[in-house]
């Protein structure tokens, strides 16, 4: 994706995700057991059918670390029947590479995706963290799940998804979009150049 300094960030494709993962324990890097993603563009409409909502297979034999959150446990049998990641894999990079990739601290989403395809970079993300922490200084959480209902996005997420909640991949990949949406729609930050939200 060709960005230039005119570029606005009204004017972009992004594309939202999060994983969830299975946390590190001794002897066993973190992996991925569940991906949600969704395409936007600032001031239109969420889509109602994501771009993905799976599962990942992870093996039998790889432990979830006991801090790990969501419905891993609840799921294992159906983590272990999913899709490996290498399966995803090429509808998702065709998607991050024609938009934006996005993310709410993007560290985790970028590392996954760097020990999966190592030889594939994507040299410019949008973090939501760092920008809700500059747009609205002094909150007592910037977690996605305490920032939702503090900044009245609430109502409209759970319209998206009544019966899931923080920790479920596609629940947040679709906070990630809202709370992207509503930041850039406050004032000032309407016409903001792209060059000034990326991580």
């Amino acid at each position: 994706m060709e960005l230039t300094e005119a570029t606005l960030a009204r004017e972009v494709c992004f594309t939202a995700l999060d994983f969830e993962t299975t946390g590190t324990t001794r002897g066993y890097k973190s992996l991925p057991w569940q991906l949600g993603a969704i395409q936007f563009r600032i001031g239109e409409p969420l889509s109602d059918a994501p771009l993905f909502d799976t599962l990942i297979g992870v093996p039998p034999e790889h432990p979830f670390s006991k801090h790990a959150p969501g419905t891993h446990l609840e799921q294992r049998s159906a983590i272990l029947a999913a899709p490996p990641f290498h399966t995803l894999w090429p509808a998702l990079h065709q998607a991050l590479s024609q938009t934006l990739p996005t993310a709410h601290n993007c560290a985790t989403e970028r590392n996954l995706l760097l020990h999966f395809a190592p030889m594939t970079r994507y040299p410019h993300w949008v973090d939501t963290l760092p920008l809700t922490r500059r747009i609205y200084p002094g909150l007592s959480s910037y977690a996605l799940e305490d920032l939702i209902p503090q900044l009245g996005l609430q109502a409209q997420l759970s319209a998206y998804f009544p019966h899931r909640a923080p920790h479920d991949a596609t629940y947040d990949a679709y906070a990630c979009a809202l709370l992207l949406q509503h930041l850039l729609s406050l004032p000032g930050w309407k016409d903001i150049p792209l060059t000034d939200i990326l991580a």
